[in-house]
């Protein structure tokens, strides 16, 4: 499990409201994908605590595939409806897993990941990725994380595919 490098707010609200407004900075007039995703991905990694992977999967040929991430490499496939990515795509809904050993067909990239919450990306109304991010720690994600990542992943899309029609 990382530690958390930098002073961030334990709060929830305050924690995301910061982490959008540093994305924002990182991202604005970027206009290179794979440069954005990574850049989230490691502001991410540095923001949240108890964690030990986050990243992207991005859709290409009906399956999601491994994009930019932070911790150990993971699987590179994989298939719409399994696994949690995959069921967050084929629902298009935000999966919060608090114990992913119960969540039927998990994939277990990291033995060591307990809890995983995973939130749809989407462009023109498609889902295009998926952010992904798993902790060591069993039920680590709640519904401010889920309301928070949202935002996140909202400004993101505005970001991204708003008015500058990226990817």
């Amino acid at each position: 499990m990382k530690e958390q490098t930098t002073i961030y707010p334990t709060e929830k609200k305050a924690l995301y409201r910061l982490i959008k407004i540093q994305l924002q900075g990182l991202v604005d007039g970027v206009p290179d994908l794979v440069a954005n995703l990574a850049n989230v991905s490691a502001l991410l990694c540095q923001a949240l605590t108890d964690i030990n992977w986050v990243g992207f999967y991005l859709m290409k040929d009906g399956r999601l595939i491994l994009g930019p991430f932070q911790g150990k490499p993971a699987c590179v496939e994989i298939q719409t409806g399994c696994g949690v990515c995959g069921t967050a795509v084929e629902r298009d809904e935000i999966m919060l897993v608090k114990n992913v050993h119960e969540f039927p067909g998990h994939i277990a990239c990291d033995s060591a990941s307990r809890s995983e919450i995973v939130i749809p990306i989407h462009k023109n109304g498609e889902v295009v990725g998926v952010l992904d991010i798993d902790s060591p720690v069993l039920a680590r994600f709640d519904e401010e994380d889920r309301l928070g990542l949202s935002g996140v992943i909202r400004t993101l899309e505005d970001m991204l595919y708003g008015n500058t029609g990226i990817l």
